[in-house]
């Protein structure tokens, strides 16, 4: 199969300006990302999906390829869909899944690309994935950077929240869990998501998936076995080059 790997990156994150060429342990956080990324022999190609040039530029420097996507884009999802429509083109082949890895996840094993399109692989109906992560502290469950939860007897998602899921009150009886973004799609559905109108939930909660659900789809949930720290802020920044640096010890 054509797996093609998509990194969205911009430097207008209204959180953390100019984060995906904020440099840990002396380089730039999308290096890090597209480096581990390629590291998946499942992929037949990687490529950072970007708006800007300063990006585009970097990812040449270091042998990579970037393609330049409108600056309009509100939603991950639909800057890869614009990004596949151009490197078909170009590539002149059909990709078969779109893996989405997010520009922020500087801690992305590539294991963690596996994990998350094997079950793609072995299920044809499945046409949306999302990564699964424990979140081990109250502090992290009450961040409204973390995107939580909730999902059913089957593995799939109920409801995605920035706001605690299912419950502030049973912290220590439930699990509680976050999504990782590292996300493969079906080429068929993300050009389907992409035609689909933005909905109510996706826009208060800005996460991408809620347009999945409510459009009454599913979204399968894989746990991994990788534990990961995105970067939202600066602070989230600090604390992934302390654990980097720990981790090279």
């Amino acid at each position: 199969m054509n797996i093609l790997a998509l990194i969205p990156a911009r430097m207008g994150s209204s959180r953390f300006p100019g984060k995906p060429m904020a440099k840990i342990l002396g380089k730039p956080m999308i290096g890090h990302v597209y480096e581990r990324v390629a590291q998946c022999d499942l992929l037949t190609k990687v490529v950072v999906a970007t708006c800007d040039q300063e990006i585009a530029d970097y990812i040449k420097s270091i042998g990579g390829q970037s393609v330049m996507t409108g600056n309009h884009h509100e939603r991950a999802s639909d800057r890869c869909a614009e990004a596949l429509g151009y490197l078909e083109g170009q590539d002149g082949i059909q990709y078969d899944i779109v893996v989405m890895v997010q520009g922020d996840e500087p801690m992305t094993h590539p294991n963690m690309i596996t994990e998350a399109i094997t079950p793609m692989l072995n299920d044809p109906n499945i046409l949306v994935v999302n990564l699964l992560g424990d979140i081990e502290t109250i502090d992290e469950f009450e961040d409204r950077n973390c995107i939580k939860v909730v999902c059913d007897l089957q593995g799939n998602a109920i409801c995605f929240s920035r706001e605690p899921i299912p419950t502030r009150s049973k912290t220590e009886q439930i699990p509680m869990k976050k999504q990782i973004c590292i996300i493969p799609f079906t080429r068929a559905f993300l050009l389907e998501y992409t035609a689909l109108e933005p909905t109510p939930l996706e826009i208060v909660e800005s996460v991408d998936m809620m347009r999945v659900l409510e459009n009454g789809l599913k979204v399968k949930m894989v746990s991994t076995k990788y534990q990961v720290q995105s970067v939202d802020t600066a602070d989230d920044l600090r604390k992934v080059e302390m654990l980097m640096s720990e981790a090279c010890r």
